[in-house]
């Protein structure tokens, strides 16, 4: 063949193989197309709008540390909260197992956002929902709870082991709730007696009118101890987080307030390769970080689990517990880190300025925790945290001028200079 004539053979095979190539990678996209189009059918309700929330990177942190730092995105969970993984497996277990029915009503002890989400979720189950509450949060979670539909106690916080912390009233509400029920329905249809309603056996005959007369009883859904908590985490963000990276991550860190976060996801990444280091992130006043790094909760000045008056002192919400709770038990915790106020309130204003993520309080305490891992770990690693809620339920307080002027927490940086990264 001469010269030109294989040229133009060469060129036009050339062409011929490009063509090929276009056509094959446009057909192949219009096949994935068609087949993501085919799994984008609609959720079966707000329930299963739940969980699969996006994995993003933090570009403004990932930039600054030289890591991949990734945020899992649960404030866009239908509730706004990681709390709304935590209300379905409580209740849903609840209603399982019998000691809830439909149409009875699930008590709560929580600083906002657990209430929320039981708030938001209750009725697609047929349930009620009452929540007590520290009159020191935000004043915008109880004004949700109510518009939710839910009852709202708001009460002065004090220790866990007063008879009166806003957990330990919760658990007396369902008792009560219980025994509302059998007094105001005392048969059941065939005539027979009732004498227990979701296994409670009445023996008192004077209650509060705290709630509805078709009241089918009460339910504490006690997310601090009831293992369901953890157990939403383990089988559902802790797997999510794995799929997401495709396994491909170095750490993970999270704050704790029930513990049921970090303790489902560490254990669940840990077991997926022990060479994933998981992390807390601990607020001012909470006694987790000793427990981790020192094996106690106490300080010389104070007993474990004796304090009596509100144990926190720190600007954040729903963060920082002086007991190990049952969920926070079962995480796997390669070490701990204290975070500060002053630090937490930085960093969502950064974020705010340098991202467009609008955070609650916790999630920038997170993500404070994951810039202290990439400083220890070095660059070139990935990083991922929880992104909890949004700022619009922090309001009054976190997000507030004029109250964190009143503690001196008014932020000043205009980088990351409160971290060390100048």
């Amino acid at each position: 063949m001469a010269p030109e004539a294989a040229r133009n053979a060469g060129a036009i095979g050339t062409a011929i193989f490009f063509s090929l190539a276009v056509a094959y990678v446009f057909c192949d996209r219009r096949n994935n197309s068609s087949k993501n189009n085919k799994k984008k059918k609609p959720k079966n309700g707000i329930i299963d709008a739940i969980g699969n929330t996006p994995l993003i990177r933090i570009n403004s942190l990932s930039d600054a540390t030289g890591c991949e730092i990734l945020g899992k995105c649960e404030f866009l969970n239908p509730g706004g909260s990681v709390k709304d993984r935590v209300a379905v497996r409580i209740i849903e277990e609840a209603l399982e197992s019998g000691q809830l029915r439909p149409g009875g009503i699930v008590t709560e002890g929580s600083a906002g956002s657990t209430a929320i989400s039981i708030a938001t979720v209750a009725p697609a189950y047929g349930c009620k929902c009452h929540v007590v509450i520290p009159d020191d949060a935000a004043i915008e979670k109880s004004q949700i709870i109510e518009a939710l539909g839910a009852t709202v106690e708001r009460v002065r916080p004090v220790s866990i082991t007063h008879k009166d912390h806003f957990v330990n009233i919760a658990r007396r509400r369902a008792a009560e709730a219980n025994e509302f029920a059998l007094k105001h329905k005392k048969s059941q249809p065939n005539g027979t007696d009732i004498q227990q309603i979701n296994g409670y056996k009445s023996d008192e005959d004077n209650h509060s009118s705290l709630f509805p007369n078709d009241c089918q009883g009460g339910f504490f859904a006690d997310q601090f101890e009831n293992l369901a908590n953890f157990r939403a985490h383990y089988e559902g963000t802790g797997p999510e987080i794995w799929e997401q990276t495709e396994g491909k991550l170095d750490a993970f860190v999270a704050a704790a307030g029930t513990g049921g976060t970090v303790a489902g996801v560490s254990k669940f990444l840990q077991e997926k390769n022990p060479n994933i280091k998981c992390y807390l992130i601990d607020p001012p006043g909470s006694g987790l970080f000793n427990k981790v790094t020192r094996g106690v909760m106490y300080t010389k000045e104070e007993a474990e689990g004796r304090r009596l008056k509100n144990p926190f002192d720190t600007v954040t919400e729903g963060i920082g517990v002086n007991r190990v709770t049952r969920n926070f038990a079962e995480a796997k915790l390669d070490g701990a880190y204290r975070g500060r106020d002053m630090e937490a309130v930085e960093m969502a204003r950064f974020l705010v300025k340098n991202d467009g993520l609008f955070l609650g309080s916790s999630s920038a305490m997170n993500c404070v925790g994951a810039v202290r891992i990439a400083q220890s770990l070095g660059p070139g690693h990935t990083i991922v945290t929880i992104l909890c809620d949004n700022g619009m339920r922090h309001l009054s307080k976190f997000h507030n001028a004029e109250y964190l002027s009143q503690l001196g927490l008014t932020p000043k940086a205009t980088g990351l200079e409160f971290l060390g990264i100048e």
